[in-house]
C-alpha cells in the first residue's frame, strides 16, 4: 500500500468511525431504556476515541481539526445512517437499532483487522489492531445489553 493509499484508508477509517459515533448518537437519543441510552452514549464517545486515534497517525494536511472533522454533519450516504434513518420512518425499535449495532461491529472489526494485515508500518497496524478490539469489546457490550433487555440467558 503506497503512502496515498494509506492516506485514504486512514480518513475512510475515521469516517466510518464518525459514521458510528452518529449512529449511537441519534439513537441514544430515541432510546427509552435508559441502560440502553446509556450503552449508545459510552459506544458514541468510544468511537470519538477511535476517530481521535486514527487522526493522530493520519498523514494528510487536509482535515484542519478532528474537531471540525467529527463536528460535520452526518454523511447520510454511510450505511449506519441510512439504516437509523429507516427504522425512524417506522416505530423506532430498541432491538433492530442494537441488532444493526452488533452486525455493524462485528463487520466494522472485520474489516479493521483486514486492514491491518495489509499494512506495512507496525505503527499504523497497531492502531487498527487496538481499534478492533475495542470494537470487539463494543460487540459484547451491545450483546450483552441485548440479552439483558429482552430477557435472553448469557
Amino acid at each position: 500500500m503506497d503512502k496515498f493509499e494509506l492516506q485514504k484508508a486512514i480518513k475512510a477509517s475515521m469516517q466510518t468511525e464518525k459514521d458510528a459515533m452518529d449512529y449511537y448518537r441519534h439513537g441514544a437519543e430515541r432510546m427509552p431504556d435508559d441502560k440502553a441510552r446509556a450503552t449508545f452514549e459510552l459506544l458514541a464517545r468510544e468511537e470519538y476515541q477511535h476517530a481521535e486515534s486514527f487522526y493522530r497517525i493520519y498523514p494528510g494536511n487536509d482535515i484542519p481539526s478532528l474537531e471540525t472533522f467529527m463536528s460535520a454533519p452526518p454523511d447520510t450516504a454511510s450505511t449506519w445512517w441510512r439504516t437509523l434513518q429507516g427504522m425512524l420512518t417506522q416505530d423506532f425499535d430498541e432491538r433492530k437499532a442494537l441488532e444493526l449495532a452488533i452486525e455493524q461491529e462485528e463487520a466494522l472489526e472485520k474489516e479493521l483487522r483486514a486492514m491491518a494485515a495489509k499494512i506495512s508500518d507496525p505503527e499504523v497496524a497497531r492502531v487498527y489492531l487496538a481499534n478492533a478490539s475495542s470494537t470487539h469489546h463494543h460487540m459484547e457490550v451491545i450483546e450483552e445489553e441485548y440479552r439483558a433487555m429482552f430477557g435472553m440467558g448469557g
